[in-house]
Order: structure tokens, then C-alpha cells, then sequence
């Protein structure tokens, strides 16, 4: 791995368990192994390597979610496999711990990659949700926007309850709830499929 890629990475790794605001440099450029030079001979600063940091994490994010709603299926199948998908709940979401850090929601462009992504996922889960109800799987009252909204604040308030109570079946348990209230959206010819 090159100089840049193991400052990324490290980069990465530090925003996820320490947030922008605890990760200094001189703790990026520890992790990676490099010296202090080769910081700022790739970058302008930590907020450029932390946004540089970010756009790979989100696009790795939206690679991989990308991957389990374009499979076959029905729409409510698709999100019960994104919801319960493996993840390290303790750690919470790599995207949505950065909204906490004051000096992301601040910074336009560390803040950018992350509202990006969020919208990103909101349009993906309304787009399925609404396939959903054009094939006839789910009834034609619901509003696919507002619970794909529903279903990102559970499952980002599912990483902070298990991270509360370091516990990982607090976002078992929401998972499974918000999955038991989709469910009750399914009309019978989505129950046959």
C-alpha cells in the first residue's frame, strides 16, 4: 500500500472510532507509518485528507448497499437483507457517527459526502419501496418517501442505542421492529411472492 492509500486508510479508520474532532494528525500520520512530511506533501491539511477519507468511505458505502437492492426479489426481501446485513454495530455507521462531530456539520465540504450519501440512500429506498407498490407487493397508501425516511432514522437510532447500552441486540431489535412494520404494508400478492 502506498503512502496516500495508508493515509486514507488510517484516516478512515480514526473517523470512524474517534470522530473528526479526536483525530489529530499526528494520529493519522502514527497509524499509517509515515513521517510528517508526507502528510502535507499529498494533502493540504487534516481536512482535506479527512475529506478525502470520507468520499472513499461513502463510496464504498454506496457500492456495496448498491449491490443488495440490485438484486432480485421482492422490494420488502431487498430491504429485510439491507437492514440485517453484517456490520459492526458497536462501532455505529461510519457515515452517520460523522453528522455528531460538530466540525463535520460545519465544514460544507466534509459535510457534503455525508448529505450526499444520505440522500443517495433515501432515493434508493423510495425508488424500491415504490417499485414495490407498482408490482403490487405493498399497499398503494404508503408513502415511499416518508418511510424510507423511517426506515434510516431507525436504523441510525438502532446504532446509537447499542452503542449506549453496548449492546448490540438494542439494533437487533429495531431492525426487527422496523422490519415487522414494512411487513404490515405487504398486500396479500406480496405475501404470495
Amino acid at each position: 500500500m502506498d503512502t496516500v492509500e495508508r493515509l486514507i486508510e488510517s484516516t478512515r479508520e480514526l473517523l470512524w472510532e474517534r470522530g473528526y474532532t479526536g483525530t489529530s494528525p499526528r494520529a493519522i500520520l502514527e497509524r499509517a507509518g509515515v513521517g510528517q512530511g508526507s502528510m502535507y506533501h499529498h494533502f493540504d491539511g487534516k481536512a482535506d485528507l479527512a475529506q478525502a477519507a470520507i468520499e472513499r468511505t461513502t463510496q464504498e458505502l454506496r457500492t456495496e448497499v448498491g449491490k443488495l437492492f440490485a438484486g432480485p426479489g421482492p422490494a420488502l426481501d431487498r430491504i429485510t437483507t439491507y437492514l440485517r446485513r453484517e456490520r459492526d454495530v458497536l462501532k455505529g455507521c461510519p457515515i452517520g457517527r460523522l453528522t455528531q462531530d460538530p466540525d463535520v456539520v460545519t465544514n460544507p465540504d466534509l459535510r457534503r459526502p455525508v448529505d450526499e450519501t444520505f440522500a443517495w440512500l433515501k432515493a434508493l429506498l423510495t425508488a424500491v419501496l415504490t417499485d414495490g407498490q407498482n408490482n403490487g407487493e405493498l399497499d398503494a397508501s404508503l408513502d415511499p418517501a416518508a418511510t424510507a425516511s423511517t426506515i434510516i432514522a431507525v436504523m441510525q437510532g438502532g446504532y446509537v442505542l447499542a452503542r449506549a447500552g453496548n449492546d448490540p441486540a438494542y439494533f437487533d431489535q429495531a431492525m426487527v421492529g422496523v422490519v415487522a412494520l414494512l411487513d404490515r404494508a405487504r398486500t396479500d400478492a406480496g405475501r404470495a411472492s
